[in-house]
């Protein structure tokens, strides 16, 4: 995630926006299709969208122009599923690269699958299986909080290991791992008290989520797919 821009060949950066492209059109038909058909849903967008702008402009400088920080993709995927989140998660790194120096344009298409693909997907696939063995939400929320938060990393570190030479995965991974840990442990704290939040307060986001796992097997297999 947050690779900065010249760190990437253009065959590696015009390569990620093409995975990325798809996932992100078909996020951004989501969202207008749900804002229209249920505008109550617009402040829950929002806030899953905040999620991941203020956690991941909690950056730390790290390996070869990239940057360690939290990502806040948690929340999304389990209640929007993974190609909401990719769209929400570009516009993030749209605003970041442009107005905070923050990432790149560049490299956004691979900004964004790692934080906006395979961390949300890994992230909902873990949530949807915690939920089906009876694990609580807050539990279930912050687990996938944290494998979200740690996949993005394991992703970008591949993706910077193609384009340097695989040979330097290792290194990429271990120096992620320092700050990475730490960082997704307190993520998923963070949200373990959130999913206790919405248990206790708010049940209608609570529901959602719960609801999207048990009545719509449909719509779960858009959310794991897209």
């Amino acid at each position: 995630m947050h690779i900065s821009d010249g760190i990437l060949n253009i065959e590696w950066c015009a390569l990620w926006f093409i995975v990325a492209i798809p996932f992100i059109v078909l996020g951004a038909k989501k969202v207008i299709e749900l804002v229209r058909e249920h505008p109550d849903q617009k402040m829950t967008v929002a806030l899953a969208g905040a999620f991941i702008f203020l956690l991941s402009s909690l950056k730390l400088p790290s390996v070869n122009g990239s940057s360690s920080h939290p990502t806040g993709t948690g929340f999304s995927a389990v209640i929007y599923g993974v190609s909401v989140t990719a769209f929400l998660a570009t516009i993030v790194l749209i605003f970041q690269a442009i107005l905070l120096a923050h990432g790149g344009i560049s490299t956004l298409g691979a900004n964004v699958v790692s934080m906006g693909i395979a961390g949300p997907l890994v992230g909902f696939l873990l949530w949807r299986v915690m939920i089906k063995g009876g694990m609580s939400f807050p539990i279930s929320l912050a687990v996938a909080a944290f494998f979200a938060d740690i996949v993005t990393y394991v992703v970008t570190s591949f993706e910077m290991a193609l384009n340097a030479g695989f040979e330097y995965l290792g290194n990429y991974l271990s120096v992620f791992a320092i700050t990475q840990i730490p960082l997704g442990i307190m993520e998923a704290i963070l949200f373990f008290m959130f999913g206790t939040y919405l248990v206790s307060n708010r049940p209608d986001i609570f529901e959602l989520a719960a609801g999207k796992d048990e009545g719509d097997d449909k719509d779960e297999s858009e959310g794991v797919t897209a």
